[in-house]
């Protein structure tokens, strides 16, 4: 892969399978069978997808059309049936508010916990542990256990320690939408600077005056396949006529 390319999508799919609920009674799977057999939903279809490094790209598109799922393919959280995904550089995720979190520590010891699963080594998360808790805002509620917390403080805490792992590349599901206005703001001037300083950020929002705003590429993921991609404005705009 070019060392230009941060994250490459060559004729991917990606299949489910969804199986039904199974007869419970004698009479049930004499009509139905007695094999459960899936259903196979496919829901992404042949995509190719290159993204460079430096790029700060949005996925848009109804809800089920595939963009989550392929925010964990680049993650590999999940691998594709067909096809390759490929990425060049460190990476840090947020699709999941609180994954990765142990309800029973602290918001303290699981910044120590999550970063090191981005692997940084406690020295390095000791030089950044006051700039991370400082980002998040939590207080002395830092100190708590994260089960205490409400969903817009896991996302605080979770953004504050994905931003602080210095990653290359950065993949941000609809987790944003979380929370009060001040730290979404905060949180999108944070991309905003990380975007200046060189580094590969895909979102997924729906939050289109912000992906406009941030984001110079768009990419229209319509019923698994890449409907459009190009400039932010003219995307969201094809996409809006759509929905219209």
């Amino acid at each position: 892969m070019n060392n230009d390319v941060a994250i490459k999508v060559v004729n991917m799919t990606k299949s489910f399978k969804l199986y039904s609920d199974k007869a419970n009674t004698l009479k049930e799977r004499l009509v139905r069978g007695w094999k459960n057999k899936p259903e196979i939903r496919t829901v992404l279809k042949s995509i190719d997808l290159t993204i460079s490094k430096g790029e700060t790209v949005a996925l848009i598109g109804v809800n089920g059309s595939g963009k989550s799922t392929l925010l964990k393919l680049m993650t590999k959280i999940i691998y594709p049936n067909k096809g390759t995904v490929k990425t060049n550089g460190k990476l840090t995720s947020l699709l999941e508010l609180g994954a990765g979190f142990h309800p029973d520590f602290t918001g303290r010891e699981n910044i120590y916990f999550n970063a090191a699963i981005f692997g940084l080594t406690k020295e390095e998360i000791d030089q950044r542990l006051n700039e991370i808790i400082e980002f998040s805002e939590l207080g002395d509620f830092i100190d708590s256990p994260v089960r205490t917390y409400s969903s817009g403080m896991y996302m605080r805490l979770a953004f504050s320690v994905a931003i602080n792992v210095d990653a290359d590349i950065l993949l941000i599901d609809e987790i944003l939408a979380v929370g009060d206005q001040h730290f979404q703001d905060k949180c999108f001037q944070k991309l905003e600077e990380l975007s200046n300083s060189n580094k590969t950020i895909v979102i997924v929002s729906h939050s289109l005056g912000a992906i406009e705003k941030l984001c110079k590429r768009a990419i229209w993921i319509k019923d698994g396949e890449i409907a459009m991609d190009g400039n932010s404005n003219k995307v969201i705009e094809a996409y809006l006529k759509e929905c219209a």
